[in-house]
């Protein structure tokens, strides 16, 4: 995760007022901001959508209303904000965060470390860069930090493709049980869209 998210985070304290977080996104380029408490840890997150629920909701003077709506007088980043937030550490792996955005319906998730202070932050975009990984580096990773790391195999023991992030797997690996182990580091590795197993037992 260290790898592909943003470090040089901004964001805004639970005061800050709508026109300084739409000013926020709009110079730097971003569709939401992290809010953070005076310890750097992330309490929320507003996004372009908070700020455009909130305009929504203001009276029309083209449109009859019997009632305010609630949210009519939300007007600083704790008010707006999105809770509770949704993160994620930096040793996590890219899987791992597209998971948990898939599984939270979020865009984006705050990077924090271990006291829970701000350090990051990763998007759908950062994870799909990914995948652009050159296959070298891909293959070069399994092969000394997967293949290298694992005792009872070895380069020599093991081929390795790479295509397009798709990976094969040709050789031999004992205990039989091991591929499956094998298997699962590679399928962790930045890059790789799938693992296929062509290996066999030398027993």
């Amino acid at each position: 995760m260290a790898e592909v998210m943003t470090r040089q985070v901004v964001a805004v304290p639970p005061g800050a007022g709508l026109r300084e977080i739409a000013a926020t996104l709009a110079v730097h380029r971003i569709s939401a901001v992290p809010v953070v408490d005076p310890s750097d840890r992330p309490i929320g997150v507003v996004s372009e959508a908070d700020l455009l629920h909130r305009q929504a909701v203001q009276d029309d003077p083209d449109e009859a209303r019997t009632l305010p709506l609630p949210d009519a007088d939300a007007a600083t980043a704790r008010e707006l904000m999105s809770t509770p937030v949704v993160c994620i550490t930096p040793d996590a792996s890219v899987v791992a965060a597209a998971r948990r955005m898939e599984r939270h319906g979020v865009k984006r998730l705050p990077v924090v470390d271990g006291d829970g202070r701000l350090v990051g932050m990763v998007a759908r975009a950062d994870l799909v860069r990914v995948f652009l990984r050159d296959d070298r580096a891909v293959r070069r990773e399994i092969v000394e930090d997967v293949l290298g790391a694992v005792d009872g195999v070895g380069p020599d023991a093991v081929a390795v493709e790479v295509d397009q992030g798709r990976v094969t797997l040709r050789g031999t690996i004992d205990p039989p049980g091991l591929a499956q182990v094998v298997l699962r580091l590679c399928r962790s590795v930045d890059g790789v869209v799938s693992v296929t197993d062509m290996t066999r037992s030398g027993g």
